[in-house]
């Protein structure tokens, strides 16, 4: 089979397409030839080195839609055939405070797909088969792929930022992950206020029903009642906090963030304004988006790369040049 490995190359990297031997499930994993794989902007950090993988050489990719072709030992409840989908978490250890009461996010032996294990930069891959989730009906391989992180990721924050039906909410940095959250938050009764630098990025929020875009430094017409950076921007940090009503929570939803600046506790935390990471996700924050999305109608914007060129769509990404949600690879 094909697959792009990410090696290092002295004291950098490098993305290479091999050919390799097809893998084998082991127990309880399912074998998945590959139909689609999203471009993540953590696959642009592992690429460019700002993200150094516990492992080199790897194969990047966790935004996966594939079709079961195989199953290990002890694998119920999927059929050769069935169309799934494998996410950022790729596994926990099932045993911890964090896994025994419903954290497993925070799991500290989790592992991750195309960091840990290998990804879906490929022609198939491996996973385990309590990690896989079926893919509703109604999605298209292409647009189904972008759900499995982007989505989740944006799911997760919406849910931490705790924006209720009627609420003023902040999306600052408007590109994959927020243009799905646009969509679910304007579903739920939200107003958008979204802030980018690209005006391609802002005219696609104000085409999904923002109410209000702006550049960064440019302060919302009104208090908001919640936000959330998806931007790796700290220096936005202090900006949002200002621009939060009483009671207002800044969700931050990116692996990496630059350093955030001093914070003035009077202007930008006093009156329970509060200020929350998102790290990873679990699976029920899949299932659960999996399911809002399959009833929503999302839409997202694709472009798309044969695997050939999946160096492209990742270097596309790495330099902003993308439409829409993320490039998709279509093996």
């Amino acid at each position: 089979m094909r697959a792009w490995l990410l090696e290092r190359v002295g004291e950098g990297r490098r993305l290479r397409l091999v050919r390799r031997p097809m893998p084998s499930p082991g127990a309880g994993e399912l074998l998945l030839r590959l139909r689609a794989c999203g471009v993540c902007g953590t696959d642009g950090h592992l690429v460019s080195g700002a993200v150094t993988p516990p492992r080199l050489p790897v194969v990047p990719g966790h935004q996966v839609v594939g079709e079961v072709i195989g199953s290990g030992r002890g694998v119920s409840g999927f059929a050769l055939g069935d169309r799934v989908g494998v996410g950022w978490l790729a596994s926990t250890c099932g045993r911890c405070r964090f896994c025994r009461t419903a954290r497993e996010n925070l799991c500290p032996r989790a592992r991750f797909t195309g960091f840990h294990r290998d990804g879906g930069f490929a022609d198939a891959m491996v996973a385990r088969a309590d990690f896989v989730y079926p893919i509703p009906e109604g999605f298209p391989d292409a647009s189904a792929a972008p759900l499995l992180c982007a989505g989740i990721i944006g799911y997760r924050a919406l849910r931490l930022s705790e924006a209720r039906p009627g609420d003023r909410l902040g999306l600052y940095g408007f590109g994959g992950s927020a243009h799905l959250v646009a969509q679910l938050a304007r579903r739920r009764g939200c107003e958008i206020y979204a802030v980018s630098r690209d005006d391609a990025h802002l005219a696609r929020a104000r085409k999904l029903g923002a109410r209000w875009t702006g550049k960064p430094g440019e302060r919302p017409p009104e208090k908001l009642d919640a936000a959330i950076l998806f931007a790796p921007a700290g220096e936005l940090v202090p900006e949002i906090l200002e621009a939060l009503g009483p009671g207002a929570t800044l969700a931050i939803a990116g692996l990496t963030l630059t350093p955030i600046p001093s914070l003035d506790y009077d202007r930008m935390l006093f009156r329970e304004r509060r200020l929350t990471s998102v790290t990873a996700s679990s699976r029920e924050d899949a299932r659960e988006l999996l399911a809002e999305a399959s009833g929503a109608g999302l839409k997202t914007e694709i472009e798309r790369f044969p695997l050939a060129r999946a160096s492209e769509a990742l270097s596309r990404l790495i330099h902003d040049r993308l439409r829409g949600a993320a490039a998709v690879l279509l093996p």
